[in-house]
């Protein structure tokens, strides 16, 4: 058998070639990045800058599909390959970048050369999660560059800590919401019964984000009465092979290059402190990395974004929650917030059809129409490999929690 990595850098590298290309970058010493970006659609219309999160996820592999689908409805993407991950992630001379090569300014000012290299003056901005941030530092460094743009998920700062704990904890350990005080409960008799809070934690994040919380609650019920614990063991290990593996996966996550900018713009260093659901407790497993100084106060700088913004959330969204969206739209001059309902983390991921008709609205300069639009945007059929989660947890979760005896789960 032959090298999987090297079958999937030839594929990588053919799609670099048939829709984009490679545009070099200066890098410090006098040496060179290749740079590789890819486009897909029919180049009539105002491009979409897509942005996907992290840090240190791919574009070329992994979003062959949602370039594809994009295309089929009249959209223009663009997408760029952050530099230090995947097909951008070697100089020309086949060397690894270093750490200091791969910042949040000179990633940004990549977006522009790619933009640059295709001939488009300006762009529809598409950043989720960690892309948000990175979108947000591209606006700063080339405003002019901006039609309009979509702030997927987004984060501001490592000030964001602070609302992640209090709405986590709100939600599931103090039960504030109706829909979660059940939940919340149960989470609280598991930490005093002496449940690792990191598992609990991750539990918590993953069911309630992809499956909601009903399938939460049976399974902490479960959980309790010493059952689940196949479905328990496999949910609790999701986040922790992508934190605490060193590279990650080649050409589709890998992290550790630009660990750094995560580590310190947007706060994933900051110490845990102490108190249960701490979503803190996961990134302190991950390898040790530079901290770095955020370049710009982003919170000051959205006041200066003038153009038409969309910031979408959805409402089960535990990483990047509603209440720091709504912050940021509130600081935004022109923007709507676009609140999807029975959603978690990025649309980009899970939800492609939501995220596509977000883009293409703001492209038909109509941005002011998508609120009213959420609860049919929210309605869409979910596509996408990340979509097919919520079905496989709530399924899983139903087999492995029934009584001995009884039937199926409907």
């Amino acid at each position: 058998m032959g090298d999987p990595a090297a079958a999937w850098t030839a594929i990588g590298r053919a799609e670099v070639q048939r829709s984009g290309g490679w545009v070099p970058r200066p890098l410090s010493g006098g040496r060179e990045l290749p740079l590789a970006w890819v486009r897909d659609g029919p180049g009539e219309r105002t491009p979409v800058l897509a942005v996907p999160g992290g840090p240190g996820l791919a574009s070329v592999l992994p979003y062959r599909g949602l370039r594809r689908a994009a295309a089929r409805r009249g959209l223009d993407v663009i997408m760029v390959e952050h530099r230090g991950v995947g097909l951008s992630r070697h100089d020309s001379t086949g060397a690894d970048l270093t750490v200091d090569d791969v910042t949040s300014t000179s990633a940004a000012d990549d977006l522009a050369a790619v933009l640059d290299a295709a001939g488009v003056p300006r762009a529809i901005v598409y950043g989720t999660s960690y892309g948000s941030y990175l979108a947000q530092v591209f606006a700063v460094r080339h405003p002019d560059r901006i039609a309009a743009m979509v702030l997927d998920s987004p984060g501001l700062d490592a000030g964001d800590v602070a609302d992640v704990r209090a709405h986590l904890r709100a939600l599931f350990w103090d039960g504030h919401h109706p829909a979660t005080a059940r939940c919340a409960a149960l989470v609280r008799e598991l930490a005093a019964a002496g449940e690792d809070p990191l598992e609990l934690s991750g539990v918590v994040q993953h069911v309630y984000e992809f499956a909601g919380s009903a399938p939460l609650e049976r399974l902490l019920a479960a959980r309790l009465r010493g059952r689940g614990r196949r479905s328990w063991a496999r949910i609790a290990g999701l986040g922790r092979a992508e934190v605490e593996s060193p590279t990650g996966q080649p050409l589709v996550f890998e992290p550790d290059l630009v660990r750094p900018i995560g580590q310190g713009e947007l706060g994933f260093d900051a110490p845990p402190d102490g108190h249960p659901l701490d979503p803190q407790q996961l990134f302190a497993l991950a390898p040790a990395a530079e901290s770095r100084t955020p370049p710009y106060d982003i919170p000051v700088e959205l006041g200066r974004f003038t153009w038409p913004v969309a910031v979408v959330s959805g409402d089960r969204d535990l990483r990047t929650p509603p209440p720091v969206a709504e912050r940021v739209a509130e600081l935004l001059p022109d923007a709507v917030l676009v609140p999807l309902a029975a959603h978690g983390h990025s649309a980009l991921d899970t939800h492609r059809l939501a995220a596509l008709n977000v883009a293409h609205v703001l492209e038909a300069g109509a941005h002011r129409a998508l609120p009213g639009l959420a609860g049919r945007l929210a309605a869409l059929p979910r596509r996408g490999a990340s979509a097919l989660l919520g079905p496989v947890l709530r399924a899983g979760i139903a087999l492995d929690t029934r009584l001995p005896g009884a039937p199926p789960t409907p």
